[in-house]
């Protein structure tokens, strides 16, 4: 499988030996950490929002220095060939700055869910019996070149009262050393320790490997990332795992499709932000609406410089058109196999015309990472048998795929989408950063 988010400079060695020297430092890291989220477990959830608070507005009076800092690296990732997609991911301009710092804002004020009670009991003897939402720990984050992940992991963290250690990729190097230091001064005001978001990014791709080395010290580790990273991760971590999903996300138009719906909405998906994990990469027409429809969004993708890859008969209709002239300025070429893996990342999307719903739906599960799906329907029973049948963490209807995101589902902010069917799926925000613990509260009881 092929996949344009994979770049050499994925933040995980899995060819040379890990350097016991740089195991035996990042462990320690992962133990200072361990001592500093004891300290912030404790702590009250005004405590936690006004270092949130602080934060936020550290990142807005230190922007330009943080922006100075991205520029180099936007500079060096230019120069060494970059995909676009992968630049747009990197680039941390003012105005992400501001958003991811209003993010950080939001976070604070959403409720803890931390002590939250998750259910209870009393027993016949008299014993009460709560489970309770505790913090999972120290975690571990190993992403690309994406510096705003920087900030949303350090925030839930912060917020769900564990320490996080990071590895954030060469290419954003100074852009997230930049951050750390203002989110490490802020730290320290407040009383709390600076190990409680940390980077081992000063050790490399050995740093990666040490910290998926580091079980009983780490306690969660998430990837995120391309397909590439997360295989490589899954595969070599001893640390426990959440796999965070590259996103191959498929756009089902059904034969009740609204099409005057439709063309915004894929638009949208694919064009607002090629470089995400929500934008759309493949598109499944029914064959009763694909005449219509294909040279109505063939056309609409062809103005938006999308490059489409198509099965034959999708790339008969469309070459068709204009008595055999196709449509000018559309690159069109045939897909292969590969194509209905790939997340493209880019201005190109796939594009196949399927005979039922029940052929689309077979190829989403057979082809698709688990990210998010939609369908443009009108009929109700498409509907409710698309999203039953659908093995997918999101799945919108009527709607962009673009919406995946846990700053749009009210989150705050995310860790990454989970794309695994255990304890978290789909965008993981607070409350999928912690565990539960029981307490029993007796009075002198024994077991008979």
């Amino acid at each position: 499988m092929t996949n344009a988010a994979t770049v050499a400079s994925v933040p995980v060695d899995n060819k040379e030996s890990l350097d016991p020297q740089i195991f035996d430092q990042v462990c320690n890291m992962a133990t200072a950490a361990a001592v500093a989220q004891q300290q912030l477990s404790k702590a009250s959830s005004e405590a936690k929002n006004e270092l949130l608070r602080d934060i936020a507005d550290a990142l807005i009076q230190d922007a330009s220095d943080i922006e100075s800092a991205n520029d180099l690296d936007v500079r060096d990732a230019f120069e060494s060939g970059m995909d676009e997609g992968l630049i747009d991911r990197l680039r941390f301009n003012a105005e992400r700055i501001a958003g991811t710092a209003q993010g950080v804002r939001d976070v604070a004020a959403l409720a803890d869910p931390v002590g939250e009670i998750v259910r209870g009991n009393a027993m016949p003897n008299g014993m009460r019996l709560n489970q309770i939402r505790v913090p999972l720990g120290v975690i571990g984050m190993i992403y690309e070149a994406r510096p705003n992940v920087t900030i949303d992991v350090a925030t839930l963290a912060l917020k769900s009262g564990n320490a996080v250690l990071l590895r954030g990729g060469h290419a954003a190097k100074r852009t997230n050393a930049a951050i750390l230091n203002v989110i490490s001064a802020v730290i320290e005001r407040h009383g709390f320790q600076s190990a409680l978001v940390a980077s081992v990014d000063v050790f490399g791709r050995q740093g990666a490997t040490a910290m998926m080395q580091a079980r009983g010290y780490i306690d969660l580790l998430v990837p995120r990332g391309g397909a590439g990273l997360i295989r490589a991760v899954v595969e070599q971590s001893k640390v426990p795992v959440i796999e965070t999903g590259a996103g191959n996300v498929h756009i089902y138009v059904d034969a009740s499709g609204n099409l005057d719906k439709a063309v915004p909405i894929i638009l949208n998906a694919k064009t607002q932000r090629v470089g995400v994990c929500n934008s759309a990469e493949k598109l499944l027409v029914h064959r009763d609406v694909a005449k219509k429809f294909i040279p109505i969004i063939a056309h609409a993708l062809a103005m938006a410089n999308v490059v489409l890859r198509v099965d034959e008969s999708t790339y008969d209709i469309v070459s068709g058109l204009n008595n055999g002239k196709g449509i000018e300025g559309l690159d069109l070429e045939h897909a292969n196999e590969d194509d209905w893996d790939t997340e493209y990342l880019a201005l190109k999307m796939g594009v196949k015309i399927v005979d039922s719903m029940q052929e689309a739906i077979a190829h989403i599960n057979a082809h698709s990472t688990g990210h998010t799906e939609a369908i443009i329907a009108e009929n109700y029973s498409a509907i409710e048998e698309f999203t039953k049948s659908v093995d997918s963490a999101v799945i919108m209807v009527n709607a962009s795929t673009r919406f995946t995101d846990g700053g749009m589902f009210g989150l705050g902010a995310e860790l990454g989408i989970s794309t695994q069917k255990m304890h978290a799926r789909g965008p993981m925000g607070l409350r999928e950063l912690t565990t539960t613990k029981w307490i029993g509260y007796g009075t002198g009881q024994v077991r008979a």
